[in-house]
C-alpha cells in the first residue's frame, strides 16, 4: 500500500477482498467474519468501512493492528476471512499483493496476481 490515507486504505482493502473471495469462490453468505489488521504505519481509516461500503453488511468485522516488530514490512493490510466451506485446508488460496507474497512461501496455495498462481 503506497500511503496511509483512508483511499488508499479503502482501495487496498476493496482489492483484497475482492480477490480473495473470487479466488476461493466464497459467496458472502457463506462469511462467518472478517478480521483485519495493519501495520502501526496506517491509520488513517479502518478496513472494515470498506467491508461495509460493498454492502457488507451482515458479516461481523473486527480491525486491529499487527505487532510493530523492528525490520517487519511496513504499510500492510492483512486479511482473515472465516467463511463456511466444503474445501481442504490445501485447497484454500491464499492472496499476497503489491509485495506481501514475501510474507509467505506459499507455493500454489499463493495468488499475487492475473494468471499466477
Amino acid at each position: 500500500m503506497p500511503e496511509n490515507t483512508e483511499e488508499a486504505i479503502g482501495s487496498a482493502t476493496r482489492e483484497l477482498l475482492g480477490k480473495m473471495i473470487a479466488v476461493n469462490e466464497v459467496a458472502i453468505s457463506d462469511i462467518a467474519c472478517i478480521l483485519f489488521t495493519t501495520t502501526s504505519d496506517l491509520n488513517a481509516a479502518f478496513p472494515a468501512a470498506a467491508a461495509r461500503a460493498l454492502g457488507w453488511t451482515r458479516v461481523p468485522l473486527l480491525c486491529g493492528h499487527e505487532m510493530n516488530v523492528p525490520g517487519s514490512l511496513p504499510c500492510c493490510l492483512r486479511v482473515l476471512v472465516l467463511f463456511n466451506t466444503d474445501k481442504t485446508n490445501e485447497e484454500t488460496v491464499h492472496v499476497y499483493l503489491e509485495g506481501a507474497e514475501t510474507l509467505r512461501d506459499e507455493g500454489e496455495r499463493t495468488w499475487q496476481g492475473e494468471g499466477k498462481k
